[in-house]
């Protein structure tokens, strides 16, 4: 049966983690994983997460399964949460959650959503876009284009471009969207410019799609989730994957969530029982521990606040890794121009290198990352970013 298979190429991720464990140089740096890290480099357990595991564990009774739709608390919070409470999308009960394995499976599972309801659909995403939505939406079996977003050469949105493109999509048409800090190159639209692509999908009749893993990290919770209450407010349909990995930090829990907005109540009922069906049959029951964890936390005002200082912190962080780049950048005399870092957000940014300049980078300094160049801004920390900046003069 299985003489004929030939090895899969690794996943580009997976090998840096592998070269990076097995490189001895005690100044070796990962900037190619995308994990939150703190100033020691480590990807803590929040405050938040320990006493709410803590009153899970002391109050949990049964490990028993709990059905496809998972944590009834957690599914109605972070609805909540993302939409807002007021929504009229609550108050008219057009939206249904369903908590999945992670915003991986929540992709998948609106993929495999959407090759069922509109098999002939063409899922449209941004040029670039995070790795493995090249891979999921074609597993499913569905067409995939792509519509232009990033230049590179002044690290900004192309917008006229993509709004030019999105102007000739069709109602069988998805449309796919970063929520807020574009993974893997850190621009996103501002508020104006969502108020155009909003207005855009609502006119087109297209469907938008939505990949929210960032919540907070940009500019805070509430003005992260300002693309997906504008296509809710002006959208009859949306496709939501949201992830609690990184703002949670929840990475190994793998807690996510798939939303969808219908027409009516009854529409949104009948899409959630295509949804029951396919994790079903995909992975029957999920995981209740991390989601377990969450719902307790969103449902404690004291958790709650100490959730958002969290995240606060970690966003500042970040936040503030990216001007002390900008400046060392300039101090060490390099001519290039990364101001760009400054006005980009999230972990992720491409630093605009070759290939053999990322060669360079990872064979005479062990500094690791993809050959895109793409950086986890947050990898960077006081006993490591001078080592990297004298490196990146060396190589430009």
């Amino acid at each position: 049966m299985f003489d004929h298979v030939n090895a899969v190429p690794p996943d580009p991720i997976l090998g840096i983690i592998a070269a990076y464990a097995a490189d001895p140089n005690p100044k070796k740096i990962d900037l190619g994983i995308g994990v939150y890290r703190d100033e020691q480099g480590n990807t803590p357990i929040l405050e938040c997460v320990k006493k709410a595991e803590q009153i899970l564990d002391s109050t949990q009774t049964t490990k028993s399964y709990l059905g496809p739709p998972g944590v009834k608390g957690f599914n109605s919070a972070i609805t909540e949460l993302i939409f807002g409470k007021d929504s009229a999308v609550l108050s008219e009960d057009r939206v249904r959650t369903v908590q999945t394995p992670g915003g991986t499976g929540a992709l998948r599972v609106g993929a495999d959503l959407i090759k069922a309801v509109l098999p002939e659909a063409t899922v449209w995403m941004s040029d670039p876009t995070w790795a493995n939505h090249y891979a999921i939406f074609p597993a499913a079996g569905l067409k995939t284009e792509i519509y232009p977003y990033f230049d590179s050469e002044s690290s900004s949105l192309r917008f006229d471009e993509m709004m030019n493109t999105l102007r000739k999509r069709v109602p069988g048409d998805v449309v796919l969207f970063h929520a807020c800090c574009h993974n893997p190159c850190g621009v996103s639209p501002s508020p104006e410019q969502w108020e155009a692509i909003t207005d855009l999908a609502a006119d087109r009749g297209f469907t938008p799609m939505v990949d929210m893993a960032y919540l907070g990290f940009e500019r805070g919770i509430e003005e992260d989730a300002l693309s997906v209450r504008l296509f809710a407010d002006k959208c009859p349909e949306l496709i939501l994957a949201s992830s609690c990995s990184k703002n949670f930090a929840v990475y190994r829990e793998r807690v996510g969530a798939i939303s969808v907005i219908g027409k009516s109540s009854e529409t949104a009922a009948n899409v959630l029982t295509v949804i029951n069906s396919l994790t079903r049959q995909n992975y029957s029951m999920p995981p209740t521990h991390g989601t377990g964890i969450i719902d307790i936390i969103l449902h404690d005002e004291e958790l709650t606040e100490l959730w958002l200082s969290e995240v606060t912190g970690m966003r500042n962080r970040i936040n503030g890794l990216r001007k002390t780049l900008v400046e060392k950048i300039q101090a060490a005399g390099i001519e290039r121009d990364f101001s760009f870092l400054e006005r980009q957000s999230g972990m992720f940014s491409f630093l605009g290198l070759s290939v053999d300049q990322v060669t360079r980078l990872r064979e005479e300094f062990s500094i690791y990352t993809v050959n895109s160049a793409r950086v986890n801004i947050a990898s960077f920390n006081d006993s490591n970013i001078d080592y990297f900046v004298g490196a990146l003069r060396t190589v430009l």
